[in-house]
């Protein structure tokens, strides 16, 4: 099979079992943010985050493959790519409250910074949530089949990786940097004007 087919240069692309669809259908943004989020956790593996981390992000990452077969699937019962359930959302859920259990508490909003582990967890937790944002936009759609288990799934799995992150830094021994608040970026503005 040829990787590039010229079907889509006019800007579409065919859905599995489906029609052809513009390439920026609600659809194809959907899947194809869960495909960036698959990509970020490979980058984030990369990383070194260690050893049951990285397995627990390879078990995401095929799991994300298959939210992706669904996504692309206008009638996934049909063709069987319904693979995602409560149960899987149920493990997220489960992993949080391992890792967490080895934090020390959160008392205060932290910045998306720490080593490049941290770093790489704490980009792809941003593009989870972009990614769920685009599944539910595509649920409010009239006539599309989409399991709302996604949504939960995607926001479950932004919540790990905000602890992964977390989880990340303190092996490495790295501090976690708290964000000063409104009234410390006030003082700073005011002192920066003088």
């Amino acid at each position: 099979m040829k990787i590039y087919t010229r079907t889509g240069d006019r800007g579409s692309t065919g859905l599995f079992g489906g029609p052809r669809v513009s390439k920026d259908d609600a659809r194809i943004e959907a899947y194809g943010t869960v495909d960036e989020l698959n990509a970020a956790l490979g980058v984030a593996r990369n990383a070194g985050v260690g050893e049951v981390v990285d397995g627990q992000l390879e078990q995401i990452q095929h799991e994300l493959f298959a939210m992706g077969a669904e996504l692309a699937t206008p009638d996934p019962e049909k063709h069987g790519t319904r693979v995602l359930e409560k149960s899987h959302s149920s493990r997220l859920e489960q992993w949080i409250d391992e890792h967490e259990a080895g934090l020390s508490p959160l008392t205060n909003f932290i910045l998306p910074a720490g080593n490049q582990g941290a770093c790489a967890l704490h980009l792809a937790r941003g593009i989870c949530r972009r990614a769920e944002r685009r599944v539910v936009t595509l649920c409010q759609i009239p006539d599309q089949e989409v399991s709302d288990e996604l949504a939960v799934y995607l926001n479950r799995l932004s919540d790990l990786l905000f602890v992964l992150s977390r989880v990340a830094n303190a092996s490495a021994g790295d501090l976690e940097v708290n964000w000063i608040g409104l009234e410390a970026l006030r003082s700073q503005e005011t002192q920066a004007s003088k």
